[in-house]
């Protein structure tokens, strides 16, 4: 019996498995109730009785390290499961590829912090809209040319539902349910019915703000305006206000900078002008205000409202809109240095 106990404990020693299969088939052969340390164990009341101590401290020996090897199989098993195969565990960890935030995400970000650094919050709302919220309660004439199904996308055949084609739909909802005072101002995305080119795109990005108080006046509407201008482009940026019409400000203007690149002096980018639109504005219409709760003859206000795209052109100079949708990483890894 000693000779096959010595012949087991060196086949235990050397046991290998590769799957948790194996080291349960190995278990079975060595130690289950039928297994070839059992018998041994059965055949030990044969056993001479002056050999029963050394044969019976060996059969320990061998049934204690059969449990250990087999315990040894199993957590080497699970360690390998934990680690992928692919993984180099000696590769160090730096430097790590980064990604990067889109054009338009560091160009609203920054837009929204310098509103933010005078008191504007940020409110946002529903892209698909009625047509309360996005034309009628912003004065907007029965007969005018946004109603049509050539600039505005509508939802199925019911005319009173629409993709909202501008961030004002936030402000009428705001008003709504607010009283002033009111700041704020409302990023998003919105739609129009266009053909897509290199300057227009069918879906694109607006920040527009609006502030409702007593005694506002245009005023302080030029000195925020002439902030932002500096803020966004440089210190040494100018502003010029254009009389305009939009049917929910009154009196309205569009707003021109002097030309980031050339500093004012003509290039191709400005058209040799020296100015670049950038922006419309205006004071909020009394009917707008009435047509939203908010007492026109006690109340006043103003509206401005940019496209994040021209900002991001004026920024970068990109000169294809459709760059920022098509998500080619060749473009947006130019942009991996920015926060």
């Amino acid at each position: 019996m000693l000779d096959k106990i010595n012949k087991l404990l060196a086949e235990v020693s050397h046991i290998k498995a590769a799957s948790a299969d194996e080291i349960e088939a190995i278990r079975i052969k060595y130690l289950s109730k039928k297994g070839e340390i059992s018998e041994l164990m059965n055949d030990f009341r044969n056993v001479a009785s002056d050999q029963k101590r050394e044969v019976g401290m060996k059969l320990n020996e061998l049934k204690e390290k059969a449990q250990a090897r087999i315990n040894e199989l199993k957590e080497a098993l699970e360690n390998n499961n934990t680690v992928s195969d692919d993984i180099d565990l000696t590769r160090t960890a730096y430097p790590i590829p980064l990604g990067t935030r889109h054009p338009l995400s560091i160009v609203k970000k920054e837009i929204c912090d310098i509103f933010r650094r005078l008191g504007f919050s940020i409110a946002e709302g529903p892209e698909v809209e009625d047509d309360w919220h996005v034309f009628s309660a912003l004065n907007f004439a029965d007969d005018h040319p946004a109603r049509d199904m050539q600039d505005t996308f509508f939802i199925s055949h019911d005319p009173q539902v629409l993709l909202r084609t501008h961030t004002s739909s936030v402000q009428t909802r705001v008003m709504e349910k607010t009283q002033p005072p009111i700041r704020i101002i409302c990023p998003g995305r919105v739609y129009r019915n266009e053909a897509i080119s290199y300057r227009a795109h069918c879906f694109f990005h607006q920040v527009e703000a609006l502030y409702i108080d007593k005694n506002v006046s245009f005023a302080d509407l030029r000195q925020v305006l002439l902030y932002f201008a500096k803020e966004m482009f440089g210190a040494d940026t100018k502003i010029r206000l254009r009389p305009s019409y939009f049917p929910f400000t009154e009196p309205s203007a569009e707003m021109d900078i002097s030309c980031n690149i050339c500093g004012g002096k003509g290039c191709p980018f400005c058209k040799h002008t020296g100015w670049v639109e950038i922006l419309g504005c205006g004071m909020v219409h009394p009917n707008v205000l009435d047509n939203c709760g908010i007492d026109s003859k006690e109340y006043t206000g103003y509206a401005l409202g940019m496209g994040i795209e021209r900002i991001t052109n004026l920024k970068y100079r990109v000169k294809d809109l459709r760059y920022f949708s098509e998500n080619d990483k060749r473009f947006l890894e130019q942009f991996e240095s920015a926060y």
